[in-house]
This record gives structure tokens, C-alpha cells and sequence, in this order.
């Protein structure tokens, strides 16, 4: 009996409890079904549809994170973010080395705007001036190589808003 209550001890010290900063509300990699494919999102474009391969990020120090960090990102994928409300959300570079094009997205799945190849390591806050309830971000120069617009049709496959 003095073992089984020292291991229920032990599990209890290494819980970190019911809140978890960093874990994600929709999908991790360790999670996802063998075989299922990544979750995408599909952009109506003037060049057509256009498909991102997208990690999803949702809690509230991941979306602070975001792609702070990452020295390459392949040409067609981005991070999503599920912000969770909507409004007019901003967001800044700091960290982030790469150059990215953030797309706004409204909740009935259109695009509000875009910023273009937004500078690297810089607190400059961006935003588009209207609500949004998801960020797209991709590398700089994505959404001028598509044709991107704003009123552009979203669909999300395989996400969970």
C-alpha cells in the first residue's frame, strides 16, 4: 500500500494539472491518426485554389510563439492560428527570422486582408483593421504570387476551428 501511494505521489508531482499553456486544443503531430493527412487550408486565388499545409496552434502561448525561431519554412506551408475570438488581432516579428506574408481570416472564411512581407525582428506592430478570428501566416511574397485578395473564399480541411 506505501508503494502504490508513493507512485500516486510521484504522478501527481509530475502533473503539471488541469491548465497546459503549450498543449495544443486541436492537433499535435504525436496525436494524429497514422495514415491521416496534415490539416490544409485551401485559398480561392486569382491563380485558382491554393493548398497550405498548416501546423495548427491554438493555446494562447503558442500563438505568441508562432513561427518565432524557424529559419525555413517550406513554400506551401504556414501556421494557423485558431485566435479563439474575433477581432482586430496584431501581431509583431520579434524573433521571427524569416519574412511572412499574414493572412486574416474572417469566421465566415473569407480573407479581411493581408500583410505583405512582414519584416523580420521587429516589435512593428501589423494588422489589416478588421476583425478576424484566424492567422495565416506563410513566407513573404505567398500572397503576391498567388494573386491573393481580400473576399478570397477559405476552406479549412481536416482543422477543427
Amino acid at each position: 500500500m506505501r508503494c502504490l501511494a508513493l507512485f500516486v505521489c510521484l504522478i501527481a508531482a509530475c502533473s503539471n494539472g488541469a491548465k497546459r499553456e503549450d498543449a495544443s486544443t486541436t492537433m499535435m503531430p504525436a496525436t494524429k491518426p497514422p495514415g491521416s493527412p496534415a490539416p490544409k487550408v485551401v485559398l480561392e486565388t486569382g491563380q485558382g485554389e491554393a493548398t497550405v499545409t498548416v501546423e495548427i496552434v491554438a493555446t494562447e502561448a503558442k500563438i505568441q510563439r508562432g513561427l518565432m525561431y524557424r529559419e525555413h519554412l517550406p513554400p506551401d506551408d504556414g501556421m494557423l492560428f485558431l485566435m479563439g475570438y474575433e477581432r482586430d488581432h496584431t501581431f509583431y516579428m520579434r524573433n521571427t527570422l524569416i519574412p511572412l506574408d499574414m493572412i486574416f481570416i474572417t469566421k465566415d472564411l473569407t480573407v479581411a486582408g493581408f500583410v505583405e512581407r512582414a519584416e523580420p525582428r521587429t516589435e512593428k506592430l501589423r494588422s489589416v483593421g478588421v476583425p478576424s478570428l484566424y492567422v495565416l501566416e506563410v513566407n513573404g511574397g505567398w500572397a503576391a504570387a498567388h494573386k491573393l485578395a481580400p473576399g478570397a473564399k477559405v476552406k479549412f480541411v481536416g482543422v477543427t476551428p
